[in-house]
């Protein structure tokens, strides 16, 4: 869960949720400049935080009770092997970008857990190069494709987590697949803008999903669950301009 702590509450967006999000900006960018393999890229994109663990005992809520943002809960081989199956049972491509997720993802925890080496190294070794030689598909084309991948990640992210700073200052969101940084800012209009523009067209909108709680502290994942089911939505809306 992506959680945000309001004024009266909580603000909660599913990193399912989130991953659609991902999914609307990825669909605008550039037709000449989109990824090989583009409708499994795109797949991977809306699933790459799947896998996650079940709504029992306490899995989503912190030692005091409060719901757990993705940041703070800590990684799990079982989840992002999960994650992966998932992805190789639809396609090699899709398996292929979610494992090179897992390595983005991890790679800078590697020597804090031997469970957790011998996953990165069968992802490096063994996994990558054989799917990338299934999918006919140079490491370049690979990694063009992940980088895509990962900045549209990080662009809903920063839309999620209400990361877009005020007076118009520039943000960097990530480096595109072609190795460039990106910027995004809030215009006086409220439009965002991101610098250079990758898009096909002009001007677009996106929304994802969140859920309102006024309830502070939970017993059980179960309780969370329900207030969830039972929480008003806020459909959150972008506006972004060239």
């Amino acid at each position: 869960m992506i959680v945000t702590q309001t004024d009266t509450g909580w603000r909660i967006i599913h990193q399912q949720a989130h991953g659609l999000l991902a999914f609307q900006i990825a669909l605008q960018w550039q037709i000449d400049k989109r990824p090989s393999h583009w409708v499994e890229t795109l797949v991977a994109l809306t699933e790459h935080d799947d896998g996650q663990d079940a709504w029992e005992g306490r899995n989503h809520l912190t030692s005091a009770g409060a719901p757990m943002d993705f940041q703070v809960l800590e990684y799990s081989v079982d989840q992002v092997q999960k994650m992966i199956q998932i992805g190789l049972e639809k396609s090699r491509w899709n398996a292929l970008m979610l494992s090179m997720h897992t390595s983005f993802l991890y790679e800078s925890m590697r020597g804090e857990n031997k469970e957790l080496d011998a996953f990165l190294d069968q992802q490096r070794k063994d996994n990558q190069p054989k799917w990338r030689k299934q999918c006919n598909a140079t490491k370049a084309e690979a990694e063009y494709a992940y980088a895509f991948v990962q900045w549209c990640d990080a662009l809903s992210l920063i839309l999620c987590q209400d990361q877009v700073p005020p007076e118009q200052r520039r943000l960097e969101i990530s480096l595109g697949p072609e190795g460039v940084p990106y910027f995004i800012l809030q215009r006086k209009d409220g439009m965002l803008q991101i610098d250079p523009w990758p898009f096909e067209t002009d001007t677009f909108e996106v929304h994802v999903e969140s859920f309102k709680l006024t309830q502070l502290v939970f017993s059980s994942d179960n309780e969370l669950y329900n207030a969830l089911h039972d929480a008003p939505i806020d459909v959150l809306t972008w506006r972004l301009s060239k």
